[in-house]
Order: C-alpha cells, then sequence, then structure tokens
C-alpha cells in the first residue's frame, strides 16, 4: 500500500499537472501572505510599541504564464515611490520582467501612528526588505483557487471630519449620495481550491487612521491594523488552529505571543485596505473639551488648545472602531457568493500633477498648480488642531507667518494666481532645498480582477472619486475598458 507521504506526493504531482494543462478548478492562481514590518521601536520617536505592523499581500494569475499582479497592504501612513523603486529592483533580479511598476501595488492603510524614515533615503531599504520575501513565496505557492466578492455598509464607525466644506458641493452633487461620508465596504474572499477553505480576506474601506491621538508615541497600526488582528484571531479560532478570539488584547497590555506573530505561511490572511479617506474621522462621538463635556464643531476649531479631537482613551477608541470594521468584514466574508471571474489586467502611467487641464463651466479652461500647503492645512480638523494662529476658514495669512514662510520660500506670482482663492502658506512645488518638498510627477494604477476594478491614486480622495481618469480619450490610462455594472474601488498608495 502507498503511505501518506506517497499519496501527498501523488496528489501535489496531478495538481501541477494540472495547473500546467490549466483545467483546474478555480478562475485563478492565488496566493497570500503576510510579514512583519514593523522595525525597531528604538530607532523612531517612540516609547513602546501598542501592536506589531503587518504587510499583507496577495498575488492573482490568470495562468502560470498568464497576466498576474500583486497587491500588498502595509500598516504604514503610506506606500513610498522609494520603497517601490527598491521592491522591484529585487523582484527583477528574481524573476524578470514578470513583476514591474504596471503589475505591483503598493498601499498603506494611512495609521498615524507607524514609524517615519521610509520616505528618506535611510531607513526604506530595510522597509522592502520585509516583504519582497513574502511576494516570492506567494509567487512560488500560487495555487488553483477562487475568489468572491461582497459589499456592505459599515455602520457608526466614520463621521466627516469636514461636514461645513463638503455642505459647500453642489446640491446636485450631494443628493446624489445618502450620506456626506462614504459607509461602503468592498470585500474580496480568497478560496483554496486544494483544500477547500478560505486563506483570506481583503477589503477596502474608508477610515482615517487617527483612533490614536496626536499625542499618542506608541506605534500602532491603529484601526485597520486591529481589525485585522481580531479577523485573523477569529479565523484560527474558528478552524481549532488558536485560543479563542480575545481583542481585549489591543485594549491593555498584552503578552508577547499575542503581539509577536510567527509566520510560517499557513496562517490566514485579513487585510483592512484603505480607500476614500480624505473627509472621514474614527472619531464618532465629536470633539472633546476639557472645560465642558462636548463641542460644537465650530467651536472645537477655534478654542485652541482645550479640546481632545479623539475619544479620551485612544486606545479602546481604536478597539472600538477596529471591532466595527471587523464584524462587517466577518458578515460579508461569511455571506459571500458572487464569483469574480474574467481576465487580469493592469494599467500604470506617471502624471505630472502641476500641468493638468481641468475644463470648468463655460467651456473655460484652466490648469492645476504646483503643490502648495494653505492655511487650512495648519489649522488642523476635528482630529486635532494644527498651529498657533491657524483657523479653519481663515482667507489670510498673517504677517508674523508670511515673514517665516518667505524666509524659507516667497511664493512666485505665478504661484499666489494659480492657488487663489487658496492663501499659500508653504509652496512646497518650489521648494527645492536641502531636496525636493514634494513631487509633480506622480502614478496612476488601475488594477483589473474580473469584474473588480481598483484604481490607485497618489492621494487623500474625497467622499467620491471621478472616474474621469479611465472614460477620457486623451487620458494616460485610455485604452482600459469597464462597463457601468462593474465595481470599482479606490486604494492609496
Amino acid at each position: 500500500m502507498m503511505s501518506n507521504k506517497g499519496r501527498e506526493c501523488l496528489r501535489l504531482l496531478l495538481m501541477l499537472a494540472l495547473v500546467v494543462l490549466g483545467v483546474v478548478n478555480g478562475e485563478y492562481l492565488i496566493e497570500v501572505g503576510s510579514y512583519d514590518s514593523t522595525g525597531p521601536a528604538a530607532n523612531q520617536n517612540a516609547v513602546g510599541i501598542h501592536f506589531r505592523l503587518r504587510v499583507r499581500l496577495f498575488v492573482v494569475a490568470e495562468s502560470p504564464n498568464g497576466a498576474r499582479f500583486t497587491f500588498a497592504n502595509l500598516d504604514a501612513g503610506m506606500a513610498s515611490p522609494l520603497v517601490t523603486i527598491k521592491v522591484l529592483k529585487r523582484l527583477r533580479s528574481r524573476f524578470g520582467d514578470l513583476y514591474t511598476e504596471e503589475n505591483v501595488a503598493i498601499s498603506g492603510i494611512h495609521t498615524h501612528a507607524g514609524p517615519g524614515g521610509y520616505l528618506q533615503y535611510v531607513l526604506y531599504i530595510v522597509t522592502s526588505l520585509r516583504f519582497v520575501k513574502r511576494i516570492v513565496q506567494a509567487h512560488n505557492n500560487l495555487k488553483p483557487g477562487s475568489i468572491f466578492i461582497n459589499r456592505g455598509d459599515v455602520d457608526n464607525a466614520g463621521i466627516s471630519r469636514s461636514p461645513s466644506a463638503y455642505l459647500l458641493n453642489p446640491t446636485e452633487e450631494r443628493a446624489r449620495y445618502p450620506t456626506n461620508v462614504d459607509k461602503q465596504m468592498t470585500l474580496l474572499k480568497f478560496v483554496d481550491e486544494g483544500i477547500r477553505e478560505s486563506i483570506g480576506a481583503f477589503n477596502w474601506f474608508t477610515m482615517h487612521g487617527t483612533s490614536m491621538s496626536r499625542d499618542n508615541r506608541l506605534i500602532s497600526g491603529d484601526n485597520k491594523g486591529a481589525a485585522a488582528r481580531f479577523f485573523e484571531d477569529w479565523y484560527r479560532s474558528a478552524l481549532g488552529k488558536g485560543k479563542s478570539a480575545n481583542r481585549s488584547t489591543v485594549q491593555q497590555a498584552s503578552s508577547r505571543s499575542s503581539k509577536v506573530r510567527i509566520n510560517d505561511g499557513s496562517l490566514f490572511v485579513a487585510a483592512f485596505c484603505q480607500s476614500k479617506v480624505g473627509d472621514v474621522s474614527p472619531n464618532v462621538l465629536g470633539a472633546f473639551c476639557t472645560d465642558t463635556e462636548n463641542c460644537a464643531i465650530s467651536t472645537a476649531l477655534r478654542a485652541m488648545g482645550t479640546i481632545h479631537f479623539v475619544y479620551p482613551d485612544e486606545i479602546l477608541s481604536t478597539k472600538i472602531i477596529g471591532d466595527r470594521q471587523f464584524k462587517t468584514a466577518l458578515e460579508l466574508f461569511k455571506s459571500a457568493k458572487e464569483e469574480l471571474t474574467g481576465k487580469v489586467d493592469y494599467r500604470h502611467a506617471h502624471v505630472n500633477f502641476t500641468d493638468i487641464e481641468v475644463e470648468l463651466e463655460g467651456n473655460r479652461v484652466v490648469k492645476t498648480c504646483p503643490a502648495a500647503v494653505g492655511a487650512g492645512f495648519a489649522a488642523g480638523t476635528t482630529d486635532g488642531l494644527g498651529q498657533f494662529g491657524f483657523l479653519q476658514g481663515d482667507t489670510e495669512i498673517n504677517p508674523f507667518w508670511k515673514l517665516v514662510r518667505n524666509l524659507l520660500k516667497r511664493p512666485s506670482a505665478y504661484q499666489e494666481k494659480c492657488q487663489k482663492p487658496k492663501p499659500v502658506l508653504l509652496s512646497t512645488g518650489e521648494m527645492f532645498h536641502p531636496y525636493t518638498w514634494a513631487p509633480a510627477i506622480l502614478p496612476i494604477q488601475v488594477l483589473r480582477l474580473g469584474q473588480l476594478i481598483i484604481l490607485s491614486v497618489p492621494g487623500v480622495v474625497q467622499l467620491r472619486p471621478s472616474l474621469r481618469p479611465l472614460s477620457s480619450t486623451d487620458s494616460p490610462l485610455a485604452g482600459f475598458h469597464y462597463e457601468p455594472k462593474e465595481i470599482f474601488t479606490v486604494s492609496r498608495p
């Protein structure tokens, strides 16, 4: 009789043959992966680690030699062109032109409590090394699988942090949407056809990573990082592969075993990716004053130094908002029945954002400007006050800050005219010392996975992004055809 080891070897050989012949069940070849990306807290302006950070990714391909892409979700504020360049360099050394800037997407969850430095030229190499290995492992372990999609609303998890600004949008535009924030979560469920078990779930939902306050000095994945841990713990518990999910480990001190996760390649991967995050705050109870129980938004933005803009217990707030995202994701995961089918495709372009023509009403054509920081940026939001001397709604910059600005770089006459009526606090698009302050040319990427289209844009997108970059005939992404019935989600690098 054949031994168990022999049977397993035969099963693997048959699976490999079916993959090569292209007659396996499952629409795609899939694999997921996860890797610790925290790094040493001692190298940061931090006092410790709330919970460790991870890179979570998936690779999907039409066939062994067909179109493919990989999507990596970082527990970080954002991705970085420098990280991407280094990752691609290492992938190229192993796979040639199989993985390029066109089909490798790297996204950040927008936590405000992650380590810094990777946007510069010092620490980014360490950051990239931590997940190239996992992309390689995912590539080497691609297996036949199916991907299911589901959508649903997350209730009471986010509020608009710019409600008065939102009301300035045209009435007919606001009438198209039931609320002033996007509440919909889009979830993908990855199922290994060989074992008929799910190996991962990736979702996109709009939520700022500011449950942890601006005074926090603990490295943290904030509410999205917490939600990912809750989901992964639940799955391991549901399969009997671990202890029962205990969400209190994010609320209070926990043991090393619950903080550090040894990834042996068998862990279920749950990623909570970022979407149209620009105007959504997780601090759903509003602002809290130190001298009163609650502050109105208009008062909070002008009562300098008297407000807590997050829930008084930021650790508990992170747990609560993370748990609300997790519960919705779990419901969508359990009920996902619509299978993704069709081609894998992608487009990528570099766009000069300082010179884009925009047609306004009356056939008037204007151009975009070099980057600039306005007074509103310095004033802050309902998630945290800005610097002294700035208030939301200001249309002028006081003489003192103008003097400070001009010592750094006086905006050109062209910049001030182009940005008007926004007052220019820092003309970052015209500042190049000691090196460039803000980029002018940035990447835009579109990924197709069957009827799902992921639009990856280099910025903090507001409620409903325009899809004109895809439909415009002179767009750098022209030729990427889509149908109205297809599902869009927005990600951010």
